[in-house]
């Protein structure tokens, strides 16, 4: 039986996105991307008023960011990870199987201040992203990184760069929508 192993990584993708995650971001409120659930949360603040020992972005918010390794792993807001989702997914221009890898992409986004921009820059990134891997195809699915990723990866497939990305979303999405649950019950 041949496997169309392209169609199969898309369609895990796509089946979370439109039945899971991207149902539960609608209506989602500024108050509640800004929410900190515990004090000290990473989270988007304006340039000038950021703490961040390393603050990340090209705009006006820029997203809170230290080198690993922490005392403990920090507490996000739904600002932060839906950063963390647009940075992972790529600008909507971006061409994400055909540029070297140089780093983290989070320096050169313009961060969402609002709920509303940070959602539509989340459906142009998730869209971008499934348009370049359905252009792979199953035949670009088995060729290495090579300098698309860190040289520990370059030998790797390309297959297993789209299973991590997929990963991040559902990984970070779930946490989005606990944290929406819990915004919603926090004063009862």
């Amino acid at each position: 039986m041949d496997i169309d192993w392209n169609a199969e990584l898309l369609d895990q993708l796509e089946w979370h996105w439109d039945n899971q995650l991207r149902p539960r971001l609608d209506g989602l409120t500024d108050d509640e991307y800004f929410w900190q659930p515990a004090r000290d949360c990473w989270t988007l603040t304006r340039r000038a008023e950021s703490t961040a020992p390393m603050p990340l972005g090209a705009g006006d918010f820029t997203m809170d960011y230290a080198p690993p390794p922490y005392d403990r792993e920090p507490v996000t807001t739904i600002a932060w990870r839906l950063a963390h989702l647009i940075a992972v997914l790529g600008p909507p221009d971006a061409f994400h199987f055909d540029q070297p890898w140089t780093g983290h992409g989070q320096h050169v986004i313009d961060y969402a201040g609002t709920a509303e921009t940070a959602l539509r820059q989340l459906d142009e990134g998730h869209d971008a992203w499934v348009r370049d891997v359905r252009n792979l195809g199953t035949a670009g699915l088995i060729q290495p990184q090579g300098k698309l990723s860190p040289p520990q990866y370059a030998d790797v497939p390309m297959a297993r760069l789209v299973m991590h990305i997929h990963r991040e979303v559902i990984h970070h999405g779930a946490e989005i929508c606990l944290l929406r649950d819990l915004y919603l019950r926090k004063d009862g």
